[in-house]
This record gives C-alpha cells, sequence and structure tokens, in this order.
C-alpha cells in the first residue's frame, strides 16, 4: 500500500512539474496546487488519470492495434493525449486552458509525453516490490 502511495504522489510531482515545463514551451497547462484543497483536489484528478489509464487507455490501444503496429507504437502517444485531455476537461486539479482544439492536443500531447518522462525517472527510486524486506 505504501508504494502505491507513493507512486500517486510521483505522478502529481510528474503533473505539477510537467506543467511548469509547459509555461516554460508556452503552452497552456494550469496546475492548481496553491491550498490544501486545491492539492487535493490534484491528487483526486491524478488518480483519475491513473485510473482512466489503466482502463480506457488499455481498451483504446487494443482497438487500435493495427494503427499502433503500423505507427510502430507511436499512436500510443496519441492515445495518451487524448486520455489527459479527457482528464483535464474534468477540472480536478489541472487543466487545459488554450482556446483552438489542435493547441489543447498539442499541450495534451506534450504534458503526458513530459509526465511519462518525469514519472519513469522518478520511478527509478522506488525500490522493486522484491527488495522491501
Amino acid at each position: 500500500m505504501g508504494r502505491l502511495l507513493l507512486r500517486w504522489i510521483l505522478l502529481a510531482i510528474s503533473v505539477i512539474v510537467a506543467s511548469i515545463i509547459t509555461h516554460l514551451l508556452g503552452l497552456k497547462l494550469d496546475v492548481h496546487y496553491d491550498t490544501v484543497t486545491d492539492f487535493l483536489q490534484l491528487m483526486l484528478g491524478v488518480a483519475i488519470l491513473a485510473l482512466l489509464n489503466a482502463t480506457l487507455g488499455k481498451i483504446l490501444k487494443l482497438l487500435t492495434l493495427p494503427l499502433n503496429c503500423l505507427t510502430l507504437g507511436l499512436f500510443s502517444l496519441v492515445i495518451n493525449a487524448i486520455i489527459f485531455m479527457i482528464v483535464a476537461s474534468l477540472n480536478f486539479g489541472f487543466t487545459i486552458t488554450d482556446a483552438t482544439p489542435f493547441g489543447k492536443f498539442l499541450t495534451a500531447f506534450v504534458a503526458s509525453l513530459l509526465i511519462a518522462f518525469i514519472s519513469g525517472v522518478l520511478g527509478t527510486f522506488i525500490p522493486d516490490k522484491d527488495q522491501d524486506d
């Protein structure tokens, strides 16, 4: 249970860092973490993101398997961006404030890439389950 909570917190940190980097790139991803209520709402949004990635993401990747094979797996990045856009539209801790649909997709695409990279890097610091003795 402790590893799950740690991964959940690391994913929230990844979303915050991705927001900072996307702002530096000129994209509009807003993350609210100023107060305790905002941070708890962000944690709920991150939980929804993880749940949708684990369920809807797997289903969409299975349905688009031929397209994914043709693009050598790169279409998975598009699916991740779509799921990120869905969760951001729910307004739980983070939102995409760009007005154009392409701008929203570009922001979601870059943010999902950054979140995956940052989560992967931070995840290396979590010990494996068999090393938890």
